[in-house]
């Protein structure tokens, strides 16, 4: 089978190594920039250099592909998720978009197109997780997450290492937090109700509203629901004063006679500000926490996830964990376990005991381990 993933970076690279080393997928790669796919010369990946911003070039691209793994970054993400969908592909989405995916549901059947989307950690994992844990308990009352990605070494004055684009990265800082409370979906400021938890060989870290519900908004029915992504403390309150005096605004100034988004020069100064250098190491920190009842009785489901950096490929943690959860939901894919035509989120793809554990069980061969506890409480 012929598998092609769009975007070359920090998560799509890895990515298709992990797909390359099973004689299973003929792999290719696409992307703009050639450093990156230079990286890729020895995996026996076939290497396409290409501007996957015009539609139809990411077309072309991938006709003669029978899966596809999107990975742009998120500003290109949902008009590449419509392309791939027009070209009649079946599709496993990671890009970090701002759009509602199911606005794609219908051409997706019309197309006779299996779409899962938001294939990442948070959205993602998560989303599988709770999706299980919502057909094994009658009802749940709440559900709480949180996720981090972070370096094992704290450096200022940011203390602060993107696994990711950094764009991506300041959309989590701009973007309003949709939480539900009581019921309904209410809004909350970015970085807003921060908390300070202590998390066991990790130790204190800060939490803040951020917007990785997505379609878990709507699919699951629970009255609480949050998300809070995770940082060293003080992070927070650095962020919070360059995006109150204007630097992550996206109108033009005028500067010098030329018209600036603000916004591209926050980017510019942090993509090198927060770029993993050779030898960084990270680590990746999920935490999700439902209460629920089952036969009259209350539970709590944790799961806890605690991902280090793999020394012996070299290989960051986020990549992992994000990555290999995009390369075994494609493999459960093309299995032929999942055939459910559309969009589908991944907790959807939770609510088949079947679908779960053969993603659980890749991710368990990876090395990337999520420790279930369940409590009885009186």
């Amino acid at each position: 089978m012929k598998v092609i993933i769009l975007g070359a970076g920090l998560i799509g690279a890895p990515m298709a190594i992990d797909l390359a080393k099973e004689n299973e997928f003929d792999v290719g790669v696409a992307d703009i920039n050639r450093a990156s796919l230079d990286k890729l010369q020895s995996h026996n990946i076939k290497l396409i250099e290409t501007d996957l911003s015009i539609p139809e070039t990411v077309r072309k691209v991938i006709s003669d592909y029978d899966y596809v793994i999107n990975a742009v970054p998120g500003s290109l993400g949902f008009k590449t998720l419509r392309s791939i969908i027009e070209a009649g592909k079946n599709v496993v989405d990671i890009a970090f978009y701002e759009n509602d995916p199911f606005e794609l549901d219908e051409l997706a059947k019309e197309k006779n197109v299996t779409a899962i989307v938001d294939c990442g950690v948070s959205p993602g994992l998560h989303n599988i997780l709770i999706g299980n844990a919502a057909q094994r308990l009658d009802s749940i009352e709440d559900i709480t997450i949180y996720v981090g990605g972070l370096p094992q070494v704290k450096e200022p004055p940011f203390e602060y290492k993107a696994v990711f684009s950094p764009s991506d990265v300041i959309e989590e800082y701009i973007r309003p937090a949709r939480i539900k409370e009581n019921g309904k979906i209410v809004t909350k400021p970015p970085l807003s109700d921060l908390e300070i938890i202590n998390f066991p060989g990790v130790g204190e870290l800060e939490a803040f509203n951020s917007d990785g519900l997505r379609t878990l908004l709507h699919t699951i029915d629970v009255p609480n629901m949050k998300e809070k992504t995770l940082r060293f403390p003080g992070h927070v309150e650095k962020i919070s004063l360059l995006k109150d005096i204007g630097l992550f605004d996206k109108e033009e100034l005028a500067i010098n006679g030329n018209n600036i988004k603000p916004i591209d020069i926050a980017i510019t100064l942090l993509k090198d500000e927060w770029k993993l250098k050779e030898g960084d190491k990270d680590f990746t920190l999920l935490q999700i926490i439902i209460n629920g009842k089952k036969n009259d009785k209350r539970f709590k489901y944790t799961y806890d996830l605690l991902d280090h950096y793999d020394d012996s490929t070299q290989t960051i943690s986020m990549a992992r964990t994000t990555g290999y959860t995009a390369t075994s939901t494609l493999r459960m894919l093309a299995s032929g376990l999942y055939k459910e035509v559309g969009i589908s989120p991944l907790e959807f793809i939770g609510k088949n005991a079947e679908c779960t554990g053969f993603i659980l069980g890749e991710l368990r061969k990876r090395n990337v381990l999520i420790k279930e506890s369940i409590h009885e409480k009186f």
